[in-house]
């Protein structure tokens, strides 16, 4: 999700992001669902769930439940604003003097945009709440440790920042164009090696998003499929899903990464910037411990754990969300024996009561948003709309929706099952993962 923000003709000035604390530092834990790291923010004594994305310049808030009532935002003038997708720009809020919190970071004025459609809504997208969305500002005023392996942001003062020797290191230099972080990169194509301009977007959960230009050799022309990419906030992203024989930064050399090249009508406001040639985001972010310092125009990279860790990529054509709850029938019967001797089996003297006793609870609904044609699930009958009601046997609900998701992930073959419900009918279907890829 990369968000673009049309100018405007007013321009606030606004406070820093202070950490408030002896030390000038202080670590925040975070959520990382489907790469994206999720992090606690609080807004006029508000508490809410904000993407982390690198690649936004001002804080926005979503409204799908009211929010910006609650947040009690004031001084505020209409803007439209427009991201990545086939939609319109959207109308929002532009609103000053608003106090974020985030652990012990602060700003007591700070700008937001809160969207006023209530219908735009990634939390159904992701299984958990997710109210709005931060970047530039956070990092402009902190140096910001992301550590990938054990989740938890550290924010320091740039004063308090010492930098640790590290021989596993790497610095790089960072661009900025309209606040947005840029970095230096090669793409290895048919092999060809390519230098690339890349924005760092912490907001996508894709490995590497490439814009074709033949000219310099950048092109899909491997096994490729078409396919949903995405949601920005003007709507769903749609282009070609393949793989390249690598990506190198500086010394680290990824192998076989992922690659998206997204539709030019869904990405055309990115393409402003004239050197950029893609993005690199959250499954090839994860894969390092990060330190961002915008001040110096220095990233710091050091490879992880999950740096070998393979790319695996949706072989179902199913994309789910969360929509809503449904009422489950919980079971929670009980056997009990009557006789002499219950130690053994029962026999004439001993009698088996099952006594039924059934709870009706609230269960999240996983409904079919997005179905990839001619994919395996799509051959065998499934349509958007459909709600997930069992996969594999095993109830729908039990799952979290990530969890659910990951199963479409997995190798070529797997065979997987789908009990939904459609229009009150209730159907099986069957289908094998396909590599796509091959």
């Amino acid at each position: 999700m990369i968000f673009y923000v049309l100018s405007s003709s007013v321009c606030y000035s606004q406070g820093k992001f202070i950490v408030n604390s002896k030390k000038g530092a202080d670590k925040i834990k975070f959520n990382l669902i489907n790469n994206l790291i999720i992090i606690p923010v609080e807004i006029n004594g508000v508490t809410l769930s904000f993407l982390l994305d690198t690649g936004v310049s001002k804080p926005i808030v979503f409204n799908f439940l009211n929010i910006s009532d609650s947040l009690k935002i004031k001084k505020t003038e209409k803007i439209m604003l427009r991201g990545l997708g086939e939609g319109e720009p959207m109308l929002a809020l532009r609103s000053k003097n608003n106090i974020f919190r985030i652990g012990d970071a602060i700003n007591i004025n700070q700008d937001l945009y809160a969207i006023l459609d209530s219908s735009l809504n990634f939390s159904h997208k992701l299984g958990v709440p997710i109210h709005g969305i931060i970047g530039y500002d956070l990092f402009k005023d902190l140096v910001v440790e992301i550590n990938y392996t054990r989740r938890f942001l550290r924010l320091i003062n740039q004063q308090d920042y010492k930098r640790k020797s590290c021989s596993a290191c790497v610095n790089l230099n960072l661009e900025f164009y309209n606040n947005k972080p840029y970095i230096n990169g090669e793409v290895n194509i048919d092999n060809n090696h390519i230098l690339v301009k890349m924005l760092i977007d912490s907001g996508g959960s894709d490995a590497l998003w490439l814009f074709e230009n033949q000219s310099i050799g950048i092109t899909s022309n491997r096994p490729f499929f078409q396919d949903f990419l995405g949601h920005g906030l003007s709507g769903s992203v749609y282009g070609k899903r393949s793989k390249i024989e690598a990506f190198r930064l500086n010394k680290f050399i990824i192998k076989k990464p992922n690659v998206a090249f997204p539709d030019t009508t869904s990405i055309g406001h990115a393409l402003n910037h004239k050197e950029r040639h893609g993005s690199v985001s959250g499954n090839i972010l994860k894969r390092f411990n990060i330190v961002f310092n915008y001040r110096e125009a220095i990233i710091n990279l050091k490879r992880n754990k999950f740096f070998n860790a393979p790319f695996r990529y949706n072989k179902s054509g199913i994309e789910l969300g969360h929509n809503g709850v449904r009422l489950v029938k919980d079971d929670t019967g009980f056997i009990s024996t009557t006789g002499k001797n219950k130690s053994r089996l029962p026999d004439d003297n001993t009698k088996i009561v099952y006594s039924p006793t059934y709870k009706l609870k609230l269960k999240p609904a996983y409904v079919i948003l997005e179905l990839r044609k001619d994919s395996p699930a799509y051959s065998a009958g499934l349509q958007i709309g459909d709600t997930i009601l069992s996969v594999n046997n095993k109830p729908a609900h039990q799952f979290a929706l990530q969890d659910l998701m990951a199963l479409f992930y997995d190798e070529h073959g797997k065979r997987i099952k789908l009990k939904i419900e459609r229009d009150d009918t209730i159907l099986s279907y069957s289908f094998k993962l396909v590599n796509m890829l091959k």
